[in-house]
C-alpha cells in the first residue's frame, strides 16, 4: 500500500513480555485452555502471555506505519508507556496479555492510509489538490486482556494506543527534498480525538467486542530529530456498550535528554543536578569518553526513569571491566534514588557492559560483554 510499510517488532515486544513466538491468526474471544497456554509470570509486574495451539500469538497491528517516522524513541516510548496504562486498568494480577488480534494488518493499513474512493476506511485526510494536507495519524497498536476461568480463557478488556504526529514530513516530488510542516499541539489533540471516536464505534461492531471495556490512548510523536520519544497526553476508559468517547483523562508526561542543551533546568533541578555530578565524576577519572547523556522520564515534575547512554573507546576488556566497577559505585551514590535507571556502556564495536537498577531497588547489577 502507498506510503505504508510493514516492520518486525520482535525485539521491541520482547521488552514488554517475557516470551514470544511465531504468529497464529486464529480468532480470540472465548478459547477452551485444551490448547491453551500460559507464559507463567516473572514476578507480580508483568501479565503473563498467552500461547495458543504451541505458538505465541504476534500482533496484527504492532509495526504497522506511515513511511515517515525515523525515529526509533518514538517506538519504544509508544509501546513501554501503552503498556504502563494498561496495567493502570487491566491488574496483572486478575488479566492475561495477549497481543492484539482483533485490529488486522490489512485493516491497519488501510485505517492509517488517506481516506478516498478507493479507501473509505482511512482516518487521515484526503489529499487536498494545491495544498499540504499532513498525515496525521502514524501508528496504531493494540493490546488484548483476556481472564481466566477454568477451563477457557475469557476476552474482558483492550487497550488502543494512537500515535499521532507532531510533524509531517514530505516531498513536492517523488525523490525529491524533504520539507516539514509542524502540526500545533491542539490540532494533534483534536485529531487524536476525533481519531479514536471513530475507532470505538467500528470497533463496537465485532460482537466480541461489544461489551468489553476499551481503553483508548493518545501518544504524540516526537520529531525525527528529537533524541527523545514522544509522550501520552490523554486517556479514556469507555465501558461496556459505549459508542462514543464521553471523557477524557489528561496525562501529564514528558521526556528530557540530559544535559540539557539550551541551558534550561527542566522540570527538577535536583535531578539535573545529580546526573551532572555523575557525569562529571566518571569523566574525571576516565577521559576516554566520547560522551554521556540520558533520557529522564517525568510525570509532571516527578521522575519516573532515567535510561543512560555512555559511549567509550575502551578496547581493552579489563578497562571495560574497572570502569563498570567504578560505574556501580558512582551510579549508586550520584543518580537520584527510588527510581528506575539503567546505563547502557558501548563503543563503535557495540555495547560493551550494561547496569540497571529496578523501582526501589538499593544497588546496580551489571554485566560486562565478552570482546570476543
Amino acid at each position: 500500500m502507498k506510503r505504508l510499510k510493514v516492520i518486525l517488532m520482535v525485539a521491541a515486544s520482547a521488552l514488554l513480555l517475557v516470551a514470544c513466538g511465531s504468529s497464529n491468526n486464529k480468532s480470540a474471544g472465548t478459547t477452551s485452555n485444551k490448547n491453551t497456554q500460559l507464559t507463567g509470570q516473572a514476578g507480580g509486574k508483568n501479565y503473563q502471555g498467552v500461547i495458543k495451539d504451541g505458538h505465541y500469538q504476534t500482533s496484527k497491528s504492532r509495526g504497522v506505519d506511515i513511511q515517515q517516522n525515523d525515529n526509533q524513541f518514538n517506538l519504544k516510548g509508544f509501546q513501554n508507556g501503552l503498556l504502563g496504562i494498561s496495567k493502570q486498568n487491566f491488574s496483572t494480577n486478575k488479566y492475561v496479555f495477549q497481543e492484539g488480534q482483533y485490529i488486522s494488518t490489512d485493516t491497519t493499513e488501510k485505517w492509517l492510509d488517506r481516506k478516498s474512493k478507493q479507501n473509505p476506511e482511512g482516518l487521515n485526510p484526503s489529499q487536498q489538490k494545491g495544498k499540504v494536507t499532513p498525515m496525521y495519524l502514524q501508528q496504531i497498536d493494540e493490546q488484548d486482556f483476556l481472564v481466566p476461568d477454568g477451563n477457557k480463557t475469557t476476552m474482558k478488556g483492550m487497550t488502543i494506543g494512537l500515535g499521532i504526529n507532531s510533524v509531517y514530513y514530505y516531498t513536492k516530488q517523488k525523490y525529491g527534498s524533504q520539507y516539514q510542516q509542524k502540526i500545533p499541539d491542539d490540532v494533534v489533540e483534536k485529531q487524536g480525538k476525533e481519531m479514536a471516536n471513530t475507532i470505538l464505534k467500528r470497533l463496537r461492531q465485532n460482537k466480541e467486542l461489544k461489551n468489553i471495556p476499551i481503553v483508548i490512548a493518545l501518544y504524540k510523536q516526537a520529531p525525527n530529530d528529537s533524541l527523545t520519544g514522544g509522550n501520552f497526553f490523554a486517556s479514556s476508559v469507555n465501558n461496556s456498550g459505549t459508542t462514543s468517547v464521553n471523557s477524557w483523562k489528561p496525562i501529564n508526561e514528558k521526556s528530557y535528554v540530559f544535559p540539557i542543551a539550551d541551558g534550561s533546568k527542566g522540570p527538577n533541578t535536583n535531578d539535573l543536578s545529580a546526573f551532572n555530578q555523575f557525569k562529571s565524576q566518571i569523566q574525571n577519572f576516565f577521559p576516554n569518553l566520547s560522551g554521556i547523556t540520558a533520557q529522564a522520564q517525568y510525570k509532571g515534575k516527578q521522575l519516573q526513569g532515567m535510561h543512560i547512554n555512555i559511549t567509550t573507546q575502551f578496547y581493552s576488556q579489563t578497562e571495560i571491566i574497572s570502569f563498570t566497577q567504578y560505574l556501580q559505585n558512582a551510579a549508586q551514590k550520584y543518580l537520584p534514588a527510588n527510581v528506575p535507571i539503567d546505563i547502557t556502556v558501548k563503543s563503535t564495536d557495540g555495547i560493551q557492559s550494561f547496569l540497571n537498577r529496578n523501582s526501589g531497588g538499593k544497588t546496580f547489577s551489571s554485566h560486562v560483554f565478552n570482546s570476543y
